[in-house]
């Protein structure tokens, strides 16, 4: 048996009072209140996946490979996932489930981590439910499907002094943290303009199929649909396993996939806060689906790092136009498939995705020194940090604000041609009632979890 580290004694306590009281499901549970404590450097930790293959897969590899890693668990809605995990941990020692409130229930107790990395609509409950029991989290991006449940997580992590990181990975490459630095530092100036996309098309305009298919054999469609109103299954992976994120419920489109990998060296660099405005000029959404070619543009607070009082940050997916005026000022460079582009007053910065940054004009920077940051692994950073060994550099603190804005943009596509002012602080748009009731959605019942319903 596992020795209780100083600090997670009173979880147990909890936990085995729940139990007692008939209280030991996870979305039944009141808020877990805790004196967490960092872990001692020579602890093991125990760590436990939400979803076993894909990008679960390669995030719990990426965990586990850390040397003071013990994999407990993994849940996973379709068993045919578990296929990875049963052979690389062939000698039975990772349990796996398929419900992931039964692996808390009766992992919850011995777990020192997770990794959330599951589809969009599930990441908050999944990540507050584990957060509940004292459990530090990695959570795959967007935080949240909703603004409301960013907050809301955000909150929760600050209040119990957790460890998180969001699955933001190319946060910690050389490529982005050399951005981050030639900006702060001055190379290209005071920012006047940014202009950021993606290729990706996390769109579909057809009609939902109507009616529906047979379940396969391996899943569990009432766990995957979570917290999302039911509705019939529909094969030809229109929802499992690949094409969820085009879907309202369930996803959160190309901006929601792409925007917080592309825009976190924008948020990061300029040192960003809430927007003041958001307003879409691309397709809005269908009844069931995202729409392809979006075009958001965002007007941010100024900071040291831009020219005047705010600055202007548009994006643009799919085959959205890319304006002429800014395409112009690229030279002979042309514009990347995903990426980003910052216009400075002494320069502009070409950031690909992923690639090392382009200054222009290539003759004034030919002789630059340019600030050496290296590459830190993001993984391993947020395993560490819950060892107590230094701290995570996209924390919720930093990930919540960041998906905020993102998910502002999804909001914005379905009112075209309207500015919307944002009040970060009360969660609304004051003069758009029907576009604040979109910040927070409605949990199916049953699933409600305490902290975010």
């Amino acid at each position: 048996m596992t020795t209780p580290r100083p600090g997670r004694t009173s979880r147990r306590s909890f936990l085995q009072q729940s139990a007692a009281a008939g209280l030991a499901s996870t979305l039944a549970a009141p808020a877990f209140i805790a004196d967490l404590r960092a872990a001692p450097p020579s602890e093991t930790v125990r760590h436990a996946s939400f979803g076993a293959s894909g990008m679960a897969g390669a995030d719990w590899g990426a965990i586990t490979g850390h040397k003071h890693v013990k994999f407990i668990a993994v849940a996973d809605v379709d068993t045919a996932k578990f296929a990875n995990v049963t052979k690389k941990f062939s000698d039975g020692s990772v349990k796996v489930y398929q419900d992931w409130r039964e692996m808390l229930d009766k992992e919850g107790k011995n777990l020192d981590s997770v990794n959330v990395s599951t589809p969009d609509h599930m990441h908050a409950p999944q990540a507050m439910s584990a957060m509940q029991l004292g459990i530090n989290v990695y959570g795959q991006k967007p935080l949240a499907h909703d603004v409301y449940e960013c907050r809301k997580l955000a909150e929760f992590a600050r209040e119990k002094k957790l460890v998180t990181q969001m699955g933001i990975q190319v946060h910690s490459s050389e490529a982005y943290r050399s951005a981050v630095a030639l900006v702060q530092s001055g190379a290209i100036g005071k920012i006047t303009e940014v202009h950021t996309w993606s290729n990706k098309q996390w769109g579909d305009g057809t009609p939902r199929p109507a009616g529906g298919d047979p379940v396969p054999a391996t899943l569990n469609w009432d766990l995957w649909l979570g917290t999302a109103a039911d509705r019939p299954f529909i094969g030809n992976g229109y929802y499992h396993p690949g094409n969820w994120r085009k879907r309202l419920d369930f996803g959160t489109g190309t901006f929601g996939d792409m925007g917080c990998h592309i825009y976190d060296p924008v948020f990061k660099a300029l040192a960003l806060t809430a927007p003041l405005s958001v307003r879409s000029t691309g397709p809005t959404p269908t009844e069931h689906n995202w729409a392809n070619d979006a075009v958001v543009h965002y007007v941010f607070p100024g900071t040291k790092f831009t020219d005047g009082k705010t600055v202007d940050v548009t994006w643009y997916d799919g085959n959205a136009t890319r304006p002429d005026d800014v395409l112009a000022r690229l030279g002979n460079h042309k514009p990347p498939g995903q990426g980003s582009v910052f216009f400075g007053t002494k320069g502009t910065m070409i950031l690909p995705h992923v690639a090392a940054p382009i200054l222009l004009p290539e003759d004034k920077f030919e002789d630059f020194t340019r600030p050496q940051v290296g590459s830190q692994n993001h993984w391993h950073q947020f395993v560490d940090a819950v060892r107590g060994e230094g701290t995570t550099s996209a924390n919720f603190d930093y990930a919540g604000p960041l998906t905020e804005a993102i998910l502002l943009g999804g909001i914005a596509a379905r009112f075209p041609q309207t500015t919307l002012d944002w009040d970060a602080a009360s969660l609304t748009f004051p003069k758009h009632a029907d576009a604040t009731k979109y910040v927070r959605r409605e949990y199916r019942k049953g699933w409600e979890v305490p902290g975010l319903s």
